[in-house]
Parts: C-alpha cells; sequence; structure tokens
C-alpha cells in the first residue's frame, strides 16, 4: 500500500505543489480544505498528472470535527504516513502588537495552534506503532522573528514552534519526523498573493517580504522530510529577517 500525505489547507500554491512533489515519489494524496469546487479542481489537476488525490471539506477552527476527518481520509485511503499542516484564513493580517488583543488572538487560537495539537494526537498511535510518521507546519517567519508592526496573528504562530519543538524532542527516536518551514515571504499563486494583488500591492515582494515559487518550498519540505536532520527552516532567508 503506497504512502499518504495529508495536505491541510490546500490550495493553489504550497498544497498543489506539495501534491505534486510527493505524488512524483509515489505518495497518494488527501486534500483538506473548506471549499469543495476547489478541492475537485486540484484532484482533477493531480490526477492528468498521474497522482491519485481525494479531497475532504473541513471547517479546521473546528478542533471537534479532527477526529471524524482523520478517519475519513484513513477510510479513503487506508493509512496516513505525513501530514502538511498550512491553512491561509484572509483574518491573517499584521498589526501593531500595541493593537493586538484577546479577540484577535481568539479569531485563530482553533486553527493555528489548537487543531495542529489535535491532528496530532489523532495521528500519533498509528505512527507511534508502525514507527514512522512526519508532521510538517508551514508558519510565517513573525513566528520566530518578532517584528514591529507585524504581529497579529504571530503569537500563535510562536506558541505552535515552542510545541513542535517539544515535540520533535520526543517523537524522533520512535522514527516520528516534525518538521516546519517559516516562510518570509507571499507565496506565488496562493490565495495569500491573489488578496495582495487585489488590494493593490502589485505582487506583494517587499524587501523584507519577497515572493516565493511554492514548488521551492515544496521542494525543501520534501527534503527536510527525507533528511530528516533539522526541525525548522527559515526560507527565503535561512538564517532569518
Amino acid at each position: 500500500m503506497s504512502a499518504v500525505i495529508a495536505v491541510f489547507g490546500a490550495g493553489t500554491g504550497l498544497g498543489a505543489s506539495l501534491a505534486r512533489r510527493f505524488g512524483r515519489s509515489g505518495f497518494r494524496v488527501a486534500l483538506v480544505a473548506r471549499r469543495r469546487e476547489r478541492l475537485d479542481t486540484l484532484v482533477d489537476d493531480l490526477a492528468r498528472d498521474g497522482i491519485e488525490a481525494a479531497g475532504f471539506t473541513a471547517d479546521l477552527s473546528r478542533t471537534d470535527r479532527v477526529p471524524e476527518l482523520i478517519t475519513e481520509i484513513r477510510d479513503r485511503f487506508g493509512r496516513i504516513d505525513v501530514i502538511e499542516y498550512g491553512p491561509f484564513s484572509t483574518d491573517q493580517s499584521f498589526v501593531p502588537a500595541s493593537r493586538v488583543d484577546a479577540a484577535t488572538l481568539e479569531s485563530g487560537l482553533a486553527m493555528f495552534l489548537l487543531t495542529p495539537v489535535e491532528v496530532v494526537q489523532a495521528v500519533l498511535p498509528e505512527w507511534a506503532e508502525r514507527g514512522d510518521g512526519a508532521f510538517l507546519l508551514t508558519s510565517g517567519v513573525t513566528a520566530v522573528h518578532p517584528m514591529p508592526g507585524l504581529s497579529g496573528l504571530a503569537p500563535l504562530g510562536a506558541a505552535a514552534r515552542n510545541y513542535l519543538y517539544s515535540l520533535h524532542g520526543e517523537l524522533a527516536e520512535q522514527g516520528i519526523y516534525v518538521g516546519t518551514i517559516s516562510v518570509g515571504a507571499t507565496i506565488a499563486r496562493s490565495e495569500m498573493s491573489d488578496l495582495v494583488a487585489r488590494t493593490g500591492t502589485g505582487e506583494g515582494a517587499t524587501p523584507e517580504f519577497p515572493v516565493v515559487d511554492p514548488d521551492d518550498l515544496a521542494e525543501l519540505y520534501w527534503d527536510m522530510y527525507t533528511a530528516r536532520d533539522r526541525v525548522e527552516q527559515l526560507h527565503p532567508h535561512p538564517d532569518g529577517l
């Protein structure tokens, strides 16, 4: 039975690139997102490339939905080997820390911290029994390097990063890999890049935040997954901003 990658928050940017990169190496692909129409389009596109994929609709702000979702994916594919968690929300905007209040953080708490924790809990027994598995989290570089004026939901990313480092330390000896890419850029072909273009800021590139190709990020994830020699990678600035 061939391996399966589940992409949580699958979209036209990194999600599609990850599906193709892992699919080229024999993985079947579970795509998780809110909109059925977009999922169906991605599944059809992958099928034309000879990659087996299926879409699963889910609101990732609903932590109570996670066990049922994982069961649905297992029922369809028989197993889950790799999870990449990187949803996007139009509420992800940068604001100064002085303007962040409890409501700001509560709006993203489930999607960006609680749900990934629940996903890990749902797959961990399978991975521990098999002695293999990988959880990959995509986050923003401001979770690593706080920047004045660019807070917003970044504290939730920092909390998730703290959790991942501890998780890696506990699970590595069991053969389970935990890794994260902190992206300091706009990802081309993604919803975010489309949003930036629609709001009149061109391609979204600035000296601090250039535009990166999601295929490059997918290749970086493949290298991290296969090498398993580091917990974290910053991209495109490996030494930070």
